[in-house]
């Protein structure tokens, strides 16, 4: 017979444990733990708790930070999974020294302390300065978008949300429209009855929850004084365009030292628009490192997202050397002259051979008309449009007259085309502005230097954001509203910054 390995249940053991021999040197726990308890200042927390005489006492905060830090190094946000690692991961009991915090705890510490975190993450990089991991030399700025705590389908201008409204109280006023014939004629099935009704809820509910938003908000204006989608779950955050589809989401933008790739301030903005981002973004690198003229005696690289005449001139007014890119920086490359040949060609769009051009168009300047190559009158749509440096008077054909013409596949760039054929007749071309900032920066990063110079920016930024969405798996924001959001960005990128304390600054 085979023999086994006796076992009993019952069998008591007690172990002698030391909660800091669990901690072991060289790991990122045990770099968490000294910095903590030796470095950083935690008497900012202070004056958030007023217990000192009366009360219940509470969690000291070297703990929570400790237990947050580490969850987030884990790709862990959600305070339930990190109270879950407090009970049942043995490093985790040993950095808490088994206090076991509820998720409640862990989340308003994370959710209430914006000011603290901040002056967290100056600590941290002021530690980092003095370990030598900082070169002020150079400095690139980029943004990360990421998915915030709220549904896309709650976004909307005010107009918008009204007509979803609208639609939900008729499908509401249709339902019970039908349980009342069904109560006349017939007995209603009881369990299609009972789904309907809470359906009905929960529609009034969504209604009662659209309605009281546009009550008590105002219409949210973008940069360009029109309105823009508000979210009903988090005001603050903004639909953006990513690689992976439409997102309810901020912009994590962050500036980053180009010697160990240190994150020297980071910020999250609720627009997926990064024009006008780049001005708070300078001050936060100055206020960060206590240095006013640090930019004076560095280089700033940006993408075209930062592009723009209002960006450029204060760049040129406090002396800043930068190196920002247009949306045509690489089309004037030559080194991508013949980029073009690696992208897919869409049939939905395809350039058609004996297309009509301009000059097939009767334009009349001086009568300010127009007649298409199928005898068909054009309504003026601009008398003076300003293109790239042009000035064109836009015609536009009449939806009636161009849905029904022969010619459409001879004139439209896609047969499945909805819209009506446009023209623009060329009328000037304005002299270039040789004393223009915008100018000047494209002569600047069209130089061998400029590109030489430009080209380091890819390598300082985007490795950050791998390293948090890929490597770390912080992927999303767990939190609601811009205070609570940008904490929480500080949180990720101070955690970056700690991974390079564990692996350099230490050693150092």
């Amino acid at each position: 017979m085979p023999r086994f390995i006796d076992y009993d249940y019952n069998q008591t053991v007690l172990l002698p444990i030391a909660f800091e021999n669990q901690i072991l040197p060289g790991t990122f726990e045990h770099t968490i733990h000294y910095l903590v308890d030796n470095i950083l200042d935690l008497s900012i927390f202070d004056p958030k708790f007023k217990n000192g005489d009366t009360g219940r006492p509470a969690y000291d905060p070297a703990i929570l930070l400790k237990i947050v830090l580490l969850a987030y190094s884990r790709g862990i946000t959600q305070s339930r999974k990190i109270e879950a690692l407090c009970r049942e991961n043995v490093v985790f009991m040993a950095i808490s020294a088994d206090s076991r915090p509820h998720f409640t705890t862990i989340a308003n510490f994370i959710s209430d302390s914006p000011k603290q975190i901040a002056a967290l993450f100056q600590q941290v990089l002021l530690t980092c300065g003095k370990m030598g991991l900082l070169g002020h030399e150079m400095f690139a700025i980029d943004g990360c978008k990421m998915p915030s705590n709220s549904s896309k389908e709650w976004s909307g201008t005010k107009q918008n949300l009204r007509k979803k409204a609208d639609k939900i109280d008729r499908a509401v006023r249709f339902l019970l429209k039908r349980h009342r014939e069904e109560d006349l004629r017939e007995t209603p099935e009881p369990s299609r009855r009972q789904r309907e009704e809470q359906q009905i809820e929960k529609l009034q509910a969504a209604s009662r929850k659209i309605n009281d938003f546009l009550a008590e908000n105002e219409e949210r204006i973008g940069r360009s004084g029109k309105e823009v989608q508000s979210n009903i779950t988090d005001p603050d955050s903004a639909k953006m365009k990513t690689s992976h589809g439409v997102i309810q989401g901020y912009t994590g933008v962050a500036a980053v030292d180009a010697k160990h790739q240190v994150v020297v301030h980071a910020e999250a903005f609720g627009t997926g628009d990064e024009h006008g981002l780049l001005e708070p973004m300078l001050d936060g690198i100055k206020e960060n490192l206590g240095d006013e003229n640090v930019l004076k005696r560095s280089q700033v690289l940006a993408d075209s997202g930062f592009h723009s005449i209002t960006t450029l001139t204060r760049l040129e007014e406090e002396g800043i050397d930068a190196y920002i890119a247009d949306n045509r920086f690489r089309s004037r490359d030559p080194r991508f002259a013949d980029a073009g040949r690696h992208k897919p060609q869409t049939p939905l769009k395809p350039h058609i051979n004996g297309r009509y051009t301009p000059e097939d168009f009767q334009a009349d300047i001086e009568n300010r008309t127009c007649i298409c190559p199928a005898g068909k009158a054009m309504w003026l749509k601009c008398d003076r449009a300003r293109i790239t440096g042009r000035i064109f008077m836009q015609f536009q054909a009449h939806q009636a007259d161009c849905g029904t013409c022969l010619q459409r596949a001879q004139c439209l760039r896609s047969p499945q085309q909805k819209g009506a054929r446009q023209v623009n007749i060329l009328l000037e071309v304005l002299p270039k502005t040789q004393n223009s900032p915008l100018v000047r920066m494209k002569d600047k990063i069209d130089s061998t230097l400029g590109r030489h110079i430009y080209s380091r920016r890819l390598g300082i930024v985007e490795p950050v954001f791998g390293h948090l969405r890929e490597n770390i798996g912080l992927r999303r924001f767990s939190l609601r509203g811009k205070t609570k959001v940008d904490s929480q960005w500080k949180l990720m990128t101070m955690l970056h910054n700690l991974t390079k304390i564990h692996r350099y600054g230490l050693a150092t």
